[in-house]
């Protein structure tokens, strides 16, 4: 290049600096689509069968969705899922105290204690929070001991049965067998009859149904209950009253209180209870017979009770 003279001087021009190269431009993809964003592992995978991050986010979440509705309602294994939990959670407060280490159950006489802990199916040091009280109360109101029943847990390790029992009301006697029966004429299958002695016995089919009607009024006679052997159930229609020395009473199919006031009354005026007799009959309500120890004659009748 010619030297430039300009005012009588000479002056060489300095080169221009280069441009920076431009980086080479990304080649578009092929049908004018534009580059995707990162999208890492099965996304970048997705991207190859034509679906987009979205799609493919989306389809992972109904596909997580399924297997879960398919989880809950096979098999039940969801509940067990949550069970699984829930007895992790049990174990690790067991590990913190929380354990059962007592028992106490109250209202329950000794007989019935027993079997009422047998039926709870309770073991020491199992977690105290993982024992479910309504399944532990059915369990106890099973027992035939037993007529209510209230569970109680005293944190950290206790917990407390309170229960109603039935109260014992005479041995029956039937079919070869005896069993005690409560107040209501139900069976207590757990109770042994040979640790009742003092019990009143009653015999004969369905003695068991109406024993609570009769017994009650023979227990305000505490004289004749003295002498008493057992209460025999004839043809389920009335009772006979069997003496502890062999004497008997007969009472109507209907009026037995008032058959009981009778003899009650005669006793009164005569103590035919302390002077013996074979059999009263009081099956007429307008006559009583009795037939005194050694009498042959059918019995000597005694006009309206007198």
């Amino acid at each position: 290049m010619p030297a430039v003279m300009r005012g009588g001087s000479r002056t060489q021009a300095k080169p221009r600096a280069k441009a920076p190269a431009s980086p080479p431009r990304a080649r578009a993809p092929k049908g004018g689509r534009k580059a995707a964003s990162y999208a890492p592992g099965k996304l970048r995978a997705a991207q190859g069968i034509g679906l987009t991050p979205q799609q493919a986010l989306g389809a992972a979440g109904a596909v997580l969705v399924v297997a879960i509705a398919v989880t809950l309602s096979t098999g039940h294994r969801g509940d067990r899922l949550a069970l699984g939990v829930a007895g992790s959670v049990h174990q690790a407060t067991a590990g913190l105290g929380f354990k059962l280490a007592a028992v106490h159950v109250e209202g329950a006489s000794p007989m019935a204690q027993a079997d009422i802990l047998k039926a709870t199916g309770l073991y020491r040091d199992q977690p105290v929070l993982g024992i479910n009280l309504e399944d532990v109360r059915r369990r106890v109101q099973q027992v035939g001991w037993v007529k209510e029943a209230k569970v109680i847990r005293l944190l950290p390790d206790t917990l407390v049965i309170a229960v109603v029992e039935r109260g014992q009301l005479a041995v029956w006697q039937h079919q070869g067998r005896s069993v005690v029966i409560d107040k209501n004429g139900q069976v207590i299958p757990e109770a042994d009859p040979g640790r009742f002695p003092t019990l009143p016995l009653i015999v004969g089919d369905a003695a068991n149904e109406h024993a609570p009607e009769i017994l009650p009024a023979l227990a305000q006679r505490p004289k004749l209950m003295a002498r008493l052997e057992a209460l025999v159930r004839v043809d389920d229609r009335r009772w006979d009253l069997r003496l502890k020395d062999g004497a008997l009473v007969q009472l109507p199919a209907v009026g037995e209180e008032e058959a009981l006031i009778q003899l009650e009354q005669l006793d009164q005026r005569t103590r035919i209870l302390e002077l013996g007799f074979e059999r009263i009959d009081l099956r007429n309500p307008d006559t009583v017979a009795v037939r005194l120890r050694g009498e042959a004659a059918p019995g000597q009748l005694v006009a309206g009770g007198a």
